[in-house]
């Protein structure tokens, strides 16, 4: 008899979750796809956690520190150039995703931007787009992607441009980058992308007002950035 009553118990129990299951989804089908979806995603490596302490209001020194990700985009881009690029070629690379628009308008001083220049930069900022969101899956990449820019970089980014077949494809996608006078907006949006995969979620542990003259700046960037959270301080 408490078999028989703790069997009918569990099958409540099971009618329960089912009804609450068929809330979401209409059939065995989607929760099975749904099953799947979320046991790959937990096999996938842990987004980056970036903890930022006592920031006390130094505005400019908070956003230099966001931008690189605490050398996380330096690292990103030696993973992926290691052996390719010199050192100096490299922290030019950095420097461009950390501030687009300043440094092409000194590029654009020192005369060394060209179609060829720019046919180069693209191609190594989508490796290392690439790179900094293989950890993420595409539904996630996808959210993350400036709008008017999506479907492109998608495209770029699960491209690699090996097979033959698709080689002629990535070369005409960038190629009319460049020839629609887009490249340097296009510049612009693509290391916006880096940067905001390359931090999962941000912790703020601490202060952010007090001493520094910016506090207002950073609560500003705070409201606005995609994921994060704060340990008060004092």
């Amino acid at each position: 008899m408490m078999q028989d009553k703790t069997d009918l118990q569990a099958a409540k129990d099971d009618l329960r979750y089912l009804q609450l299951l068929s809330n979401q989804f209409r059939n065995s089908a989607e929760v099975s796809t749904e099953i799947i979806n979320l046991q790959a995603i937990l096999s996938l490596p842990k987004g980056t956690e970036h903890f930022l302490a006592d920031v006390h209001g130094e505005h400019e020194a908070f956003d230099h520190v966001l931008k690189n990700a605490s050398g996380s985009v330096m690292r990103k881009i030696r993973e992926v150039f290691a052996g390719q690029m010199m050192e100096l070629q490299m922290r030019e690379l950095a420097t461009l995703i950390y501030y687009p628009q300043a440094k092409l308008e000194q590029l654009h001083e020192t005369g060394e931007i060209d179609e060829e220049w720019y046919k180069v930069t693209l191609n190594r900022l989508v490796k290392v787009c690439r790179k900094v969101g293989e950890k993420y899956t595409r539904s996630k990449v996808r959210k993350a992607l400036p709008p008017q820019y999506s479907y492109i970089i998608q495209e770029l980014l699960h491209e690699d441009g090996v097979n033959p077949n698709k080689s002629a494809y990535i070369s005409s996608i960038i190629s009319t980058i460049i020839s629609t006078g887009k490249a340097e907006d296009f510049i612009c949006a693509i290391s916006a992308t880096i940067k905001r995969l390359v931090i999962d979620r941000l912790h703020i542990v601490g202060d952010i007002y007090d001493r520094g003259p910016g506090a207002q700046y950073i609560m500003d960037t705070l409201l606005e950035y995609h994921n994060v959270d704060i340990q008060w301080g004092n």
